[in-house]
């Protein structure tokens, strides 16, 4: 890989990351649209501005910053129409109320507007750029989620229906996934008239009681699904081999600072269910670390 490419990666998911842990929500209507009226830009041009700005680049004085804004940004950012996201079936579907189950709590929050979110997993391009895939609605975007000691942990946000998207299409025959969440890939999958049924494996009996209890009632086939508290490593690796799964699916991390240890576990485990078509959340992302190419 072009080390300059590297170089520029880092750069980009390094900056990237802090903004999205300290300040995802600096952007607001009111910049977006100064910046409009003021130099007749369209609103995701200003954005990319905007955020160039946050991100502490200087395009305007700095040639590799101009550079960089050029190579990644018009492919980085997008425009979220949220009536889109309305005809998904578990938006359509689901209604979670807010409750609390010992030390988790589930409740219905908002993405505001303008506010930036990851979208999907990023972009490889052949000369070595990978790009973050990030995106904004102009509307406040509500979604469900699922808190831990007041930590968002589980969540159904569009970066859920763009990475699930793929792997869901190819579930089939015996379903097995490890971590429920709020349920999507398990709603989603039981849904699909391949798909004989649906087990689901986490090793949390308060997050499993709420599912159960909330979420559950609402499926269309709810006779599809079960659930069984276990860990996933040792479920992998001393019950699914005897369960004769066809589809075998993998989401227990919360982002790839977690994620990359668990994968390959997982993967070392696939011998044992060799029959199964095994996928993972978030695998491309997680192979661009594995990989160095960030």
């Amino acid at each position: 890989m072009n080390d300059k490419m590297k170089r520029y990666n880092r750069e980009i998911f390094s900056r990237l990351s802090v903004y999205m842990n300290l300040q995802s929500d600096f952007i607001t209507a009111d910049i977006v649209e100064e910046l409009v009226r003021e130099c007749g830009l369209e609103p995701l041009e200003a954005y990319n501005f905007i955020l160039a700005g946050a991100l502490y680049f200087q395009p305007d004085n700095n040639d590799e910053d101009r550079e960089i804004f050029n190579l990644y940004f018009p492919h980085m950012v997008h425009y979220l129409d949220e009536s889109i996201y309305r005809t998904d079936p578990y938006y359509k579907n689901i209604r979670l109320p807010d409750v609390k189950k010992n030390n988790w709590e589930m409740k219905n929050c908002v993405i505001k507007p303008y506010e930036l979110i990851p979208l999907d997993d990023p972009l490889s391009l052949p000369d070595g750029r990978v790009i973050p895939q990030l995106a904004f609605f102009d509307c406040e975007f509500p979604y469900p989620a699922i808190f831990e000691n007041g930590v968002e942990w589980m969540l159904v946000t569009p970066n859920e229906v763009h990475t699930m998207r793929e792997d869901i299409k190819k579930a089939h025959g015996k379903v097995l996934t490890y971590g429920l969440g709020l349920g999507y890939f398990v709603y989603l999958t039981s849904l699909m008239d391949e798909v004989e049924s649906v087990t689901a494996v986490d090793i949390n009996p308060d997050v499993i009681e709420l599912f159960n209890t909330y979420i559950l009632p609402q499926f269309e086939h709810p006779e599809k699904v079960r659930v069984v508290c276990a860990d996933a490593f040792e479920y992998a690796e001393s019950v699914a081999p005897s369960e004769n799964y066809d589809y075998i699916y993998a989401d227990t991390w919360h982002d790839v600072s977690d994620g990359v240890d668990m994968y390959e576990r997982f993967k070392a485990l696939e011998c044992k269910t060799p029959n199964a078509e095994h996928t993972y959340w978030i695998e491309k992302t997680m192979k661009c670390y594995i990989e160095g190419k960030l």
